[in-house]
C-alpha cells in the first residue's frame, strides 16, 4: 500500500504550487485520502477547493495564486498589477481584477476583490510567475499605467503619475510601449503632457 506521504496528489501540489480539489481527485486524492493528506499536514487548505503543499514559502502576493487557479479568465490589473511590479508605495486592501464586459464576476469571500469591467481584457496581458511555480495573468507595465490613467477616478491621478514616473525611472517600460498602450486605452491626450515631461 502506498504511503500517504508519497501520494501523487502531493507531487502535483508541489509541481504546481496550488492545486484544485478536482485536480487532486483525478490522481486519486479525493474524500478520505484528501482528508488524510490534510490531517497529516502534507497539504494545507488555502481557499475554498484550493490546496497547497505544506511548508510552501509564503509571499506577499500569495492570495493571487488561488484566485488565478479558480478563475482563469480574470486578469490582475491596476493597483494589484502595480504591486506585482513594485510600482506603488500603497498596499491595496483589495485585489484588483479585470473581467470582460459580459463575464460573470468572481464571487469569493476572501480576499476582497475589486472587479473592473474592460472590453479589452485580453490586450497587454502577460503571464507572470509569483513564486517560481504559480503563474498568474497580469496586465503588462504599459497597459497597467494606461489603465491607471483611464480609471483615474477609481485609483486617483496621483497613483497613475507615481506609477508612470517610477516605471520610467526604473526602466520597466519604453516610451513606445507607453504610447501604444495610451492610444489603445484612448488616454493618449491625457497622458501626453506627463509623458513629455519625462524626456
Amino acid at each position: 500500500m502506498q504511503s500517504i506521504t508519497q501520494h501523487p496528489g502531493l507531487d502535483l501540489a508541489k509541481k504546481q504550487g496550488f492545486v484544485r480539489a478536482r485536480e487532486l481527485a483525478l490522481v486519486g486524492a479525493a474524500g478520505g485520502t484528501l482528508q488524510q493528506l490534510l490531517k497529516t499536514g502534507s497539504l494545507v487548505k488555502v481557499g475554498r477547493g484550493v490546496y497547497a503543499p505544506a511548508g510552501r514559502k509564503q509571499t506577499e502576493l500569495d492570495d493571487l495564486g488561488p484566485i488565478a487557479i479558480k478563475y482563469p479568465r480574470l486578469v490582475f490589473c491596476l493597483l494589484t498589477a502595480l504591486e506585482v511590479y513594485g510600482l506603488t508605495t500603497q498596499s491595496p486592501h483589495e485585489v484588483w481584477v479585470a473581467v470582460g464586459q459580459k463575464a460573470r464576476a468572481p464571487n469569493i469571500e476572501y480576499p476582497p476583490l475589486r472587479v473592473v469591467r474592460m472590453s479589452d481584457v485580453e490586450y497587454g496581458v502577460m503571464t507572470m510567475s509569483v513564486d517560481g511555480v504559480v503563474r498568474i495573468p497580469v496586465t503588462d507595465v504599459a497597459k497597467t499605467i494606461a489603465d491607471c490613467f483611464k480609471f483615474r477616478s477609481k485609483v486617483g491621478l496621483d497613483v497613475a503619475l507615481e506609477a508612470l514616473r517610477d516605471a520610467w525611472q526604473q526602466k520597466k517600460v519604453t516610451m513606445d510601449e507607453l504610447w501604444q498602450a495610451a492610444e489603445h486605452c484612448r488616454v493618449a491626450n491625457v497622458m501626453r503632457p506627463y509623458m513629455e515631461s519625462l524626456v
